[in-house]
This record gives C-alpha cells, structure tokens and sequence, in this order.
C-alpha cells in the first residue's frame, strides 16, 4: 500500500520540527557556552550509544512514557483536555505499592496481576474525579486535573512518610518490592522488563478499539464534534466522556504500576521525573494516533536517557533536554495550525 498523502504531510512535519528542536538545542548549548558536538555526541551515546543504552535506559524510559501518552492520546481524542496523567501515575503506583505489602509471599501468578491491576483501576478512579467534576459542576478538566496532580504529588510524599514507609522509619520511600513481585526481566543483563509488550499491547488494543469498535467510533465522535454527536448521531455524550476519562486515566495508571513492578521496586518521592507532563509531547507529537505514540515514545526515552549522558560527560544540564521537548510542543502545534490554515487559502484564492 502506498503512502497517503496526508501521511508522507505528517513524516515532512515531523522531520522539521526533529531538525528545528536539533538546531535549537546547538544554538542553546553555545549560548550557555558548551561545545556543540561533544554534547552531542554524549548525547547520542546514551541514548543508542551500546546495547545496555538502548535496552536499558531508552527503551526502559520508554515504558511509561508510551502508557501515559496513550492515556493522553485518548483523552484528547474524546475531546478531553487531560493534563493529569502525572498525577494519575503516580496513584497507580502508589495503589499497587500498597497492594503488593499483603500479596507478598502469595503466588506471583495471582499477586503480580492484581498488584497492576490495583494500579490500573487506583488511576481509573483518580480521573473519574476530574470526569464528576466535569459533568455535574462544569469544572474545567484542564483545572482539575492539574490540581489533582498536585494532591497526587503531596499524598505520595504523606504515603512514604507513614502508611507505606519502610520499617525503618530512616528513608522516606516505601518497603522493597519482593523479587517475586518484579515483571519478568526479557533480556539477562538488562533492565528490560515485560512492561515493553504490555505497552505495545495497549497501543495496539487501543487503537483497534478506536478505529473498529462502535464505542471507539463514539469517542471519536464526541472528540469531533460534541453537538452534532448528539443531535445527529444519538450518542450518550455523558457517559462517552465519563468512559473515556476513566479509560485515560486506568492507562496512565498502569503505567505507574509497570514503572514501580519493573525498575523502581519502591514509592518514594519524585516517583516520576514528569513522565505524565511529557506525555502530553508524546501524544502530540504523534498527532494522538496510538501505534504513533509507540514511536514518539521512543524517541522521548531516547531524549530523557541522552540528557542524562550529556549532564554526566559533557557537564550540560539535563533541563536544557527539557526545554526542545517545551518546543517539540509548541513547533508541532504550529505545524498544525500552519498546515490547517493552507488548505483554506489556498480555497480561498481558487475561490477568486
């Protein structure tokens, strides 16, 4: 099958926008006065520089990443501004931390499934809250959720400095996970877990859901189009979007889960280095498509673990890596609204 046009539009974007954050990073690493091509290098070093870098610091960093992306992806496609991945994260970790102290020493058959469970459902339920407000107070998502990431934030800290602190009361984080309890490790000698086809599952059962299922077709609608959802189509709005919060949010939760079952083993403050706000550049950034999302996963992971090696052998700030993944968001919106405005005009002057 050739490529639509619309899709090779898409790959033209996205290479401008990946050469424009390069060059930004160049002209931002000589006006605070570092050598370009040694950071860079680093960089590339410890993002795809070894075997151990690509399977155990990329891909690794990947993992949550490409969940709460997903939870962002279809959120937004509902038509719901969900900023909360972060904070629905962090709830699912803390939900199957707390989970797995009675499951130990049970079959990891039972135990393990219903640890990431309980991280799933913790942050399905942490977003229903936003949904409620929502729909029965007309509280805008976008305040909510992002308050909500902060009661998420400081209930995490409360939880590892009582409930789930470890028994000797001297770190603030919580008990070790049992080794029983890990996700399987795939490769000897790595950190790569079974988190990395649970995530490709879910982008792809997400993206069926989507594009083949009639529920998927009624998230769709909504996201498009709210009024003529309802008028012409019949669609239970309310409940479409309630569904779809809770959908986003159980996403995002199971990827606090996978991070804690399969690199953390512990809940301890600054559980997340703000995968669920970097989220939001994932799901853009792959125009909200889930087996997109995979990718721009990728390449978010490859830009968290490069900025490490760059801070560490070239003496670069990781927060300058933060700042291209701020203006990866703001070129793609541009490109965006560039790209919808040329069609237009170019109508416009067919029209004359």
């Amino acid at each position: 099958m050739r490529p639509t046009g619309s899709a090779m539009r898409a790959v033209l974007q996205l290479t401008i926008v990946l050469v424009a954050a390069l060059g930004l990073l160049s002209l931002l690493l000589l006006a605070t006065g570092h050598a370009v091509l040694p950071a860079l290098s680093a960089m590339a070093t410890g993002a795809f520089g070894s075997y151990y870098a690509i399977t155990s610091a990329t891909i690794v960093r990947m993992v949550p990443l490409g969940l709460a992306g997903l939870s962002v992806s279809l959120a937004f496609r509902a038509g719901i501004l969900n900023v909360g991945a972060e904070g629905q994260l962090l709830v699912g970790a803390a939900a199957a931390a707390a989970l797995a102290v009675p499951l130990t020493g049970t079959s990891p058959l039972l135990a393990l499934p219903l640890v990431l469970l309980g991280g799933a459902t913790a942050g399905a339920l942490w977003a229903g809250v936003a949904g409620l407000l929502r729909l029965r107070f007309g509280v805008l998502e976008v305040i909510s959720t992002i308050m909500l990431n902060f009661l998420a934030q400081y209930a995490t800290g409360w939880l590892v400095r009582g409930p789930l602190q470890e028994p000797t009361g001297v770190n603030p984080q919580s008990t070790m996970l049992a080794e029983s309890l890990h996700l399987p490790v795939l490769l000897e000698g790595t950190r790569l877990h079974a988190g990395v086809p649970l995530m490709v599952f879910a982008a792809i059962a997400v993206w069926w859901w989507l594009s083949r299922t009639a529920s998927g077709f009624r998230v769709r609608a909504v996201g498009a189009n709210v009024d003529a959802a309802q008028s012409a189509g019949g669609i239970p709005v309310a409940r479409t979007v309630f569904s779809a919060f809770l959908l986003s949010g159980l996403l995002a939760g199971f990827g606090g889960a996978v991070e804690y079952t399969g690199i953390t083993f512990a809940l301890y403050e600054n559980f997340s280095p703000g995968y669920g706000y970097t989220a939001i550049a994932v799901a853009l950034l792959a125009r909200l498509h889930p087996l997109g999302v995979l990718g721009t996963a990728l390449l978010f992971g490859a830009l968290e673990a490069g900025a490490n090696a760059m801070q560490r052998d070239a003496g670069v700030p990781s927060v300058v890596v933060s700042v291209i993944e701020a203006v990866l968001i703001l070129l793609i919106v541009a490109a965006d609204r560039w790209s919808s405005r040329v069609p237009s005009r170019t109508r416009a002057e067919a029209a004359t």
